[in-house]
């Protein structure tokens, strides 16, 4: 394997801030070559419900959720790194996604 990419994804914006910089000192802890950081554009989703079915058909609540992004490219990944990587715990709500290319 030659390149990693890690994506770090959470609905708050300081979990995906605390996940990434985790990952990034076990990479320095490491030694391996990285690039990132980098925050990408953040998805917005809206919800329209009906407050009242039937009676009031024009009173509405809108509700928003919104995930936040870190992508961090690893350029050179042997095996026993890629096993850090796997087995870091994370805080609670963030998720990764590892592509290997």
């Amino acid at each position: 394997m030659s390149k990693l990419k890690v994506k770090v994804k959470a609905f708050d914006h300081k979990i995906v801030d605390s996940a990434a910089l985790k990952i990034v000192s076990l990479l320095k802890e490491a030694k391996a070559s990285y690039s990132g950081p980098v925050p990408l554009p953040t998805k917005k989703e809206i919800f329209t419900i009906l407050r009242s079915v039937h009676v009031n058909k024009t009173s509405r609540e809108q509700f928003e959720q919104r995930t936040h992004q870190r992508l961090i490219v690893i350029n050179s990944v042997n095996s026993a790194l890629m096993d850090k990587i796997k087995r870091l715990e994370l805080p609670t709500g963030a998720q990764i996604l590892i592509e290997t290319k």
